[in-house]
């Protein structure tokens, strides 16, 4: 019993008046401070589906507006690069808890060589990037006569 009193006097969180124990006693322990420097690192979730004419890649950026993404293809390979500025009132106050991720992101997908570069489009709504990728169209077999000579 004595041991159970002891754990229970530590994990108190309000012997010390520390607001930063609270949090931790009720939502574990990594309480973390406003994301700075090389802590800004995230990138953007994706699903890449294949379809009959086109591969279609979606990207959840929330928060990134869309004329600060950019999309270049150079050799099969399509990057995606932009920023999520930091949130309104950070500058205001500490944060008890930071879980969303301001800074720069960059992916990159090798497409196969079906693709066609010069046709892909992008557009996006409610947070959702979306990348159309049409497929080169495929050419069809095709019979060679043999010349015969003489």
């Amino acid at each position: 019993m004595s041991q159970l009193r002891q754990v229970s006097f530590r994990r108190a969180p309000l012997f010390g008046g520390d607001v930063n124990r609270v949090f931790e006693h009720f939502f574990g322990g990594d309480i973390a401070a406003p994301a700075t420097g090389s802590d800004t690192a995230w990138a953007p979730r994706v699903d890449i589906r294949e379809e009959a004419g086109r591969f279609l890649i979606l990207a959840d950026v929330p928060g990134v507006n869309l004329s600060d993404i950019e999309i270049q293809m150079d050799k099969n390979v399509l990057s995606i690069k932009g920023e999520r500025k930091a949130f309104a009132g950070e500058a205001e106050g500490k944060f008890s808890r930071v879980e969303r991720v301001a800074g720069a992101f960059k992916r990159s997908f090798t497409l196969p060589e079906s693709a066609d570069a010069d046709g892909i489009t992008a557009s996006g709504s409610h947070g959702v990037l979306e990348i159309a990728i049409p497929k080169k169209a495929e050419s069809a077999p095709r019979r060679i006569e043999i010349n015969a000579a003489g």
